[in-house]
């Protein structure tokens, strides 16, 4: 019921008019509701009696305007970020064109190449841009069942600007959520041929989006959009938009943006769909609704790489027009029809007119434009056959009314179409009158322009949304409340009572307000006649993540659902059933079943509880949760209630790591302040309780990994720890005793780069292995009772290093011997076919979270795998389809074939025959360069010799390295045959050699972060190291070396031993205790010194991965 129908008829100051004033006083009729129970029915009476009067004025002075109006305007306009709408049998959901502003991480642009199979949850987040979709005959009872006029309802028209609104601060108390009354539920699927290509220019097809579980792209004010198409709806998130259709039960991810989706529009009949992106190669892509296919790209929309900040079409779907997010913002008018590359007209806008954000055509007439930033309208008129786009700014100022105007929100033309509106901040409507000069065949009279009108205080609350529907204008505002106006502005009913959140979205049904019958239930307006408020249904999205459908028949209002309103970071399947657990920082936990989209419970946390971590129990009936003040809850798996009487708290950072023991009688847990904690299950009075059992503060630097793994003699568990300090830890756990955590074991893990995670590697091999990724990019296999490394590899290279990686589950039996491997980076997730080789064709890597990956968790039969993008708020189900991959290895060849292509050139390239020549010199050198006797020849070379061979094809690996190669030769193949190997052939070098070499190669960037550490700023502002420091390093530190083998090396590196250092038998020319290095070296030592005129290396300043 609307506050209308609830309160009294309010009455307005003397004659009770309500036309535009130019003054800052509130609106009469404003006051009147903001307070209707302390005016009297006679003050009413004539108040109603007075706007009837003014009522008559409008209507009669623009009654031929009015009627083309409503008959050309059957869609609403809306403010609203990626909302969400929930369908019942019969609903049909609207596809909604999407104006949004982001501030994200561009990434690197990826083509849609092969098909993908996606389902989506019935219940999403507002802000993620879900909206899902019931089968046909579901009888769930959480199902929403809505009329099909209802159900039309979607996205019209958006204009959100998050950084106007600053509404992320604004939000109601957290309530506790228990099951929803009514839920959608529902499986969707369906097949395309889209999918994305990393940047490697490698077609991934093994991992497919099959859902997006959550999803809140920041708050829905990042989102402009349009709505109601009459079968399908349309949503943005992160790198996709997700195309729901109704007749076919299926949802379509159109797939193409490598950057995350900036803003989104649709045409007038919901054919065509436009979205665009921000970052380096950004794209605009129009798509068919009707088939999720793109039509057309424009790939140089953003020449300087900045992306679109804003977009609108026309009704017609003829042009579209786009704002740049340049420094300098360009005006775009695209005839995308005509499949061009270049736009019809362009306008440069001066600096001083703001970041334009928000941009939309005249409904009646393709020709004119507004667009508007905090503190500037525009008013654009194009003139085609001139190519000229002009524009109208009018400064405005406190003068301009001698008032306080506030920030502009967004604008909307007028319903007279001679007027334009700008809401701002401070609850006033700026009225611009448009001034066009009369039509002329023959000669040109002027541009037309617009002026400041009116300044119209409606409000006290600043306007959030701005639209129109049918007559009304309509505003939404940071209270919560939602009002509707005439063309004059006078009042007509409003929404006050409903004690929302700030408004971010309006989305007004398609289809028209039923008329009244008898069993009518509208609530009256607030005219003198008090005639019926017949308004079209609508939905409503609010900044605290809930939406909200309003029947306006009985004036009804519904929860839809309400999602996480801030980053989620924290997500574990159940190891035995389809359940997907995702936590939020906003201290949500939410419990879904992954396979038919059903969201079952969830449970909203005290305020200041964030949830950072969450991981089942082996049995399934536990659910740790770490939060970030540091509290630890076991909760019921089925009920999310509190397993012990009370939290732990032994933490005062957050908790960023929880694991249980294989047999659950132990749990541990890593903080921020890089301390391990343990606890673990007793029996007390009957009863068994989880009890507080010790912690330490183990690392110097940050947790990556904590895993609990069992004895090989024994049933035991054992628990492991891995930091940023390069240690690997292990904990005694049967001598640890109450405040007392034992240590077993500490070992360092690599030198120069630092490990970002480990897993247990499967049952592959008779030996038992954990599996360490790093910094870079690395795959290294340490043995599980010993911590020897006993391999290194190259690891997937999509750009970062891997952050967090998980063995698959086997399907079966017979995929014991066939294993794989789980991963995500800083932005990709993927694949890894088992055992690691170096091969480059057993990974693939697809982008799912352009602005950052947070987590991963893999489903217990392996099918799905599902990635949380932190801050998008939103969690992405992925379908795993093993057989792809296994294809890509076969068609990338067999043996060497695969590492050939790493090399520059290949397999008949310079450098594998240079690299040839060395190894079998090496066989000569070995044997002596001056011997008279006969050679042997050989296909190997003796261990001693490999690391000559490594520096003189120019790599150079230290002394730990060597010894790790060494070790990973010698015992390659002692486990099944109990022999030690002392030679390796020219196939093995090469795999060994891409193996352990830097990926990308020497880069001064490396170089110049070692000066940066070690050295000081000179008078040039460069990073130096003073000789005699340079000397004492070489002597004392790392890997040092002694007196006379770093003057043997000089001797070498200054040409003095043309032969190297001890690499040759024969005698040197000049023995190294001769060199005068005072003489040889300068005062002060630079990276670019260091590196060319003492090593005489040439170099590249940058890797090819560096800054991706």
């Amino acid at each position: 019921m609307s506050d209308a129908e609830e309160a009294p008829r309010e009455a307005t100051r003397e004659n009770g008019e309500t036309e535009m004033k130019e003054e800052e006083e509130p609106n009469p009729n404003y006051k009147e509701v903001e307070d209707p129970q302390q005016e009297s029915k006679d003050d009413t009476l004539a108040w109603r009696e007075s706007q009837e009067e003014e009522r008559k004025t409008g209507e009669e002075e623009g009654e031929e305007e009015e009627e083309k109006e409503e008959e050309g305007k059957k869609d609403k306009k809306i403010v609203m970020e990626e909302t969400e709408e929930k369908a019942g049998e019969s609903q049909e959901k609207e596809a909604s064109g999407i104006q949004e502003e982001t501030t994200v991480e561009p990434q690197e642009v990826t083509e849609s190449m092969i098909r993908l199979e996606t389902q989506i949850t019935d219940s999403q987040s507002v802000t993620s841009g879900i909206f899902p979709k019931t089968q046909r005959g579901s009888k769930s009872k959480l199902s929403l069942q809505l009329e099909d006029a209802e159900t039309d309802e979607l996205l019209r028209d958006l204009s959100t600007q998050l950084e106007f609104l600053d509404l992320d601060q604004i939000s109601p108390e957290e309530q506790q959520i228990s099951s929803p009354e009514r839920q959608p539920s529902g499986e969707l699927e369906e097949k395309t041929d889209q999918m994305p290509q990393d940047e490697l220019g490698q077609e991934r097809r093994d991992l497919e989006p099959e859902n997006r579980e959550e999803g809140q792209e920041r708050t829905v004010s990042d989102i402009q959009s349009k709505a109601g198409i009459s079968r399908e709806s349309l949503v943005s998130s992160t790198t996709e938009d997700i195309l729901f259709q109704k007749d076919k039960s299926a949802p379509v991810y159109p797939l193409g943006h490598a950057n995350i989706i900036s803003c989104l529009c649709v045409s007038e009949d919901r054919r065509w769909i436009a979205t665009a992106d921000k970052g380096p190669d950004c794209l605009v892509i129009i798509w068919d609704s009707f088939t999720g296919i793109p039509v057309h790209t424009i790939f140089d929309s953003c020449p300087e790489g900045s992306g679109i900040r804003a977009m609108a079409m026309t009704h017609d779907a003829k042009y579209l027009a786009t704002i740049s997010d340049a420094e300098v913002q360009k005006v775009c008018i695209w005839k995308w029809t005509l499949a061009v590359e270049t736009p019809a007209c362009t306008l440069e806008l001066p600096t001083e007119y703001g970041v334009q954000n928000y941009v939309t055509f005249n409904p009646t007439n393709n020709k004119e434009l507004v667009s508007n930033s905090k503190t500037w309208a525009i008013y654009y008129a194009w003139y085609e056959e001139r190519d000229t786009l002009a524009h109208s700014a009018p400064l405005l100022t406190e003068k301009t009314f001698n008032k306080l105007v506030g920030k502009f929100s967004q604008s909307v033309f007028h319903l007279n179409l001679t007027q334009i509106l700008s809401a701002t901040m401070e609850g006033k409507l700026v009225v611009w009158d448009i001034h066009r000069p009369p039509s002329s065949a023959s000669t040109f009279l002027g541009f037309p322009y617009i002026k400041p009108c009116k300044l119209v205080h409606l409000q006290k609350e600043g306007i959030t949304v701005l639209t129109t529907t049918d007559s009304y204008i309509v505003t939404g505002d940071i209270k919560g409340n939602i009002k509707f106006y005439d063309h004059t502005l006078s009042i007509v009913n409003w929404y006050s009572h409903l004690k929302l959140g700030a408004i971010r979205t309006l989305s007004f049904s398609k289809t028209p307000a039923t008329p009244p019958t008898e069993k009518s239930n509208y609530p009256p307006d607030c005219t003198l006649k008090g005639d019926l408020f017949v308004l079209r249904n609508f939905i409503i999205g609010t900044s605290d993540a809930a939406v909200y459908h309003l029947t306006t028949d009985g004036t009804k209002l519904e929860k839809l659902f309400v999602e996480p309103k801030d980053a989620i970071c924290a997500i574990s399947c159940h190891p035995y059933q389809p359940l997907i657990a995702i936590g939020s920082i906003c201290g949500m936990i939410k419990v879904w079943n992954y396979e038919n989209k059903q969201y079952l419970f969830s449970r909203v946390f005290e305020k200041g509880l964030g949830v950072q971590s969450l991981t089942y129990n082996p049995e399934g009936a536990l659910l740790g949760a770490g939060f970030t003040e540091g509290t630890v809850y076991i909760l019921d798996a089925m009920s999310l209630e509190n397993e012990s009487p009370e939290p732990f708290k032994y933490s005062r950072t957050s908790v960023t790591h929880i694991s249980f023991s294989h047999d659950s009688q132990y749990m541990a847990t890593a903080d921020r302040s890089f301390t391990v904690a343990v606890y673990m299950l007793v029996v007390r009075n009957g009863q068994r309780v989880w009890e507080y059992l010790a912690r330490l503060r183990s690392h110097r630097k940050s947790i990556r990994s904590l895993l609990f793994g069992v004895y090989l003699d024994s049933n035991e568990p054992r628990l492991l720890s891995l930091g940023t300090d390069r240690l690997l830890i292990e904990y005694d756990l049967l001598r640890s005793y109450k405040d007392c955590l034992e240590v077993l074991d500490i070992h360092h893990t690599d030198q120069g780069c630092y490990p970002t995670c480990m897993v247990w590697y499967p049952p592959l091999t008779r030996e038992l292995f954990l599996l360490i990724c790093n910094s870079g990019y690395k795959v290294k296999l340490f043995n599980a009772t010993t911590k020897m490394c006993r391999k290194t590899l190259l690891g997937p290279a999509y750009g970062s290093p891997i952050e967090q990686t998980q063995v698959l589950p086997v399907r079966s039996m017979a995929e014991l011997q066939k294993r794989y491997l789980v991963f995500i980076n800083r932005d990709k997730v993927g694949l890894q076919i088992l055992p690691v080789d170096g091969n480059p064709h057993k990974t693939s890597a697809i982008v799912c979270h352009p602005n950052g990956v947070a987590g991963m968790a893999v489903s217990y039969d392996g099918h799905y795998a599902f990635t949380a993008g932190g801050h998008d708020r939103s969690v992405v189900q992925w379908k795993i389809t093993l057989s792809v991959l296994e294809a890509a290895v076969s068609l990338g060849g067999e043996d060497l074939t695969p590492f050939y292509g790493l090399l520059s050139g290949g397999r008949e390239g310079k450098f594998y025959r240079e690299l040839e020549d060395y190894f079998y010199y090496s066989q000569l050198r070995s044997q002596g360069i001056d011997t008279m006797e006969t050679r042997k020849v050989s296909e190997h070379i003796c261990l001693s010799e490999l690391p000559f061979v490594m520096r003189a094809i120019g790599f150079y690996p230290s002394e730990e390295k060597i010894d790790d190669i060494f070790n990973e030769i010698k015992f390659g193949e002692y486990v099944d045959t109990g022999k030690l190997i002392d030679k390796i052939n020219l196939p093995d070098f090469l795999k060994v050699y891409l193996n352990h070499k830097p990926p990308f190669g020497n880069t001064m960037s490396g170089i110049h972060k070692s000066f940066e550490v070690l050295g000081y700023t000179n008078s040039k502002g460069k990073k130096a190291i003073r000789r005699e420091d340079f000397l004492r390093l070489l002597v004392t530190k790392g890997e040092h070396m002694t007196e006379e083998e770093m003057l043997d090396c000089f001797a070498s590196l200054f040409g003095l031993n043309p032969e190297g250092w001890k690499s040759e038998p024969a005698t040197s020319s000049v023995k190294g205790s001769e060199i005068c290095l005072e003489e040889e070296l300068p005062d002060e030592i630079t990276a670019e010194i260091f590196a060319t005129e003492i090593l005489g290396l040439t170099i590249s300043e940058y890797s090819s991965q560096d800054g991706q």
